[in-house]
Formats: structure tokens, sequence, C-alpha cells
């Protein structure tokens, strides 16, 4: 990269840290791993904006880039939010602080930085790098990502652009309706979710849904496992992947319900969209290679059958999925760019 070369930023506002990374005008990222810091998110906008305008500085200085020649910052965050970037006047999870409850998250880093800022949930972030990891920045194509984590994120893309929907709230697939009782082996399981739903994608897809729903059910026909010893269900929770990674039965047949239920949700999707990809991230499947391609099996193998035209659908994993909404962030800045041509 030259010294005057212009660039933007992504910027992944996580409960927990700050995620970076630069994009060039050549459509080159700067930072190919992490480059992030603890958040101060708990202490409120005035801190916390000021933490990014620090740390996108230091991040600029690690890179050796100036940032006279930032033209456009990305900004990435869990919801809930407005599209615009409005927080929740309930507040979330990961924005507690009362000063948070309505605060224009984007606004206000817009006005700290002095330069024009677009705003993505974090979901959303991480499916628009998916779609153009697969497809390029400049497509006609149609994908639909779904994102493991806590919770259940995701979105639409189409021709390179977010589907936001009027309040922002499109691409919220974790709270989208699935037949669940055609899932094997949950036979009398009702699964609940955060949102007050029964039986959503997220109820059954999640870390979240592990620990409420899935590992007490098959510990209840398991109880011999070594995970019904662990006195902390959500400890015990985050154990079932790397045992599901090494083959054991029981943990394998957890995920294999979750699979399931991604399969009942992407046929769904296909009816809807017709994409031209599937796509899964996150947490939950940042695995050894050999447990992704079973995992994206059973993925298949719960989906009814399909148009003839269907049945080849790729069906692709998120590269570089710890820095996703950094570089999702960053793709929708430059887009901003272009389109105003700065």
């Amino acid at each position: 990269m030259s010294p005057a070369e212009k660039f933007v930023v992504g910027i992944d506002l996580g409960g927990t840290a700050i995620n970076y990374t630069f994009l060039d005008e050549r459509g080159q990222f700067l930072i190919d791993g992490l480059h992030e810091h603890p958040s101060r998110s708990v202490e409120g906008p005035a801190v916390c904006l000021g933490q990014i305008a620090d740390g996108l500085a230091y991040a600029a200085g690690h890179v050796g880039v100036s940032l006279a020649h930032l033209t456009a910052v990305g900004l990435d965050t869990p919801g809930p939010a407005s599209a615009t970037g409005m927080l929740s006047q309930r507040g979330s999870t990961n924005f507690v602080h009362p000063e948070w409850s309505g605060f224009d998250i984007r606004g206000g880093l817009e006005e700290r930085l002095g330069l024009p800022v677009t705003y993505l949930n974090d979901g959303n972030a991480a499916a628009l790098w998916g779609h153009v990891s697969i497809f390029g920045s400049e497509n006609e194509a149609t994908s639909v990502s779904a994102i493991i984590g806590t919770g259940l994120g995701g979105g639409v893309i189409t021709s390179g652009r977010v589907v936001t929907g009027r309040n922002g709230f499109g691409g919220e697939l974790g709270h989208v309706l699935i037949p669940y009782t055609a899932i094997p082996g949950i036979e009398g399981l009702v699964p609940h979710c955060n949102c007050g739903r029964t039986g959503d994608l997220e109820s059954l897809c999640s870390l979240t849904a592990i620990r409420r729903t899935l590992l007490p059910h098959f510990l209840a026909k398991h109880p011999g496992h070594s995970l019904a010893a662990e006195a902390d269900i959500g400890m015990a929770a985050k154990l079932v992947r790397s045992l599901a990674e090494r083959g054991d039965e029981m943990c394998r047949e957890i995920f294999r319900v979750q699979a399931r239920a991604l399969g009942l949700f992407f046929d769904e999707m296909i009816n809807v969209f017709d994409p031209d990809a599937l796509i899964v991230g996150g947490g939950a499947i940042e695995a050894d290679e050999s447990f992704r391609t079973w995992f994206i099996e059973e993925i298949r193998a719960g989906m009814p059958a399909q148009r003839q035209e269907q049945i080849d659908l790729p069906i692709r994993i998120i590269p570089n999925g710890d820095t996703a909404g950094a570089r999702g962030a960053a793709l929708d800045a430059a887009r901003l760019v272009r389109e105003r041509g700065l």
C-alpha cells in the first residue's frame, strides 16, 4: 500500500473486545488476524467511543498507515439496534450502562471521528464478509448465512448488499420457526428461546440452546457421561464442541441436532430466496476440517428432498471467522465510499 493510498476501517465492537481491520482501495485487508483490545462498553458511551478512537490510532500505527487517508468507518455491534445504529431503549446484554439506552452509536462515533460511519449488526457484518469471500464485492448473487454463537445471528445478502429491512431487523434468522419435531432424537423436547418463541432456530442451534435445552436432555439419557459430573452446566456446555470434535457419541448427537435444525431452516430459506449459496459461521464450528465436513453433511441430511436444481447448492464455512465482523464492517464502509465517490 502506497503512503497516499486511501483506506477504510472496520470496527467490531463486542461485549468483551474491540477488533479492527483496514481495507485499502485495491480490496486488500491490511491485517490478517485479530487486532483487538478489551472493550469498556460497560462504562458507557463517552468512555467506549473515546476508547475506539484511541484504539483506531494505535491500530493504524501498528499497520503503518496514516489516519489522514482514512475515508470512512464501518462499525458493527451486537443487537438489538435499528438499521441506522440506534440502540434499543431496553438496553442489551452488551450495552448495560443506562446511557446506552436509545443511544445513536453510529452517529456518536461519526461525531467523535469526524468521518462518515456505516452500521451493521454483528451477524449481518459476518454474513457480508462470508458472501464477499465467495462471490467478490461486485456480484449479483444471493446468499443466506447462519452464524452460530451464544445466540444465532446471520444475514441475507443480495447483489453485495445486506438486507436490513425497514427497522434493521432483516436477517434476524435465529427467530425463524422451524418444524423441529421432524428432527430425530429429541422426541418430547419443547425448545424455548429467550425471545419468547418456541421452536425457532436459535432455540436449538446456539450455545444457549446447548446449555438450556440440549445438554440437559441428552444427559438425562446418558447419566453416566463425564459431563454429568460437571457442576456448572454453562461450563459443561462449552466443552460439548471439543468433545464432539474428538468423536464423543453423545456430544456428536447434540451437534447432529443443531445441524439438522439448520437443514430445516435452510430449506425454508431456499423456498424464499432461491440463493446461490448457504453459509455457516461462528465459534461453534471453528473446528478441524473433518468435523466441519461432517457437520455440513448433517445439514444436508436435515434438508427435505429438494428440486434437482438445488441438490448441488453449495454450503460454505465463513473463512477467518474471528475477524468476520470487522471485515464485513469494512466492506460496508467501502460500499459507502464507492457510492459517494469519497
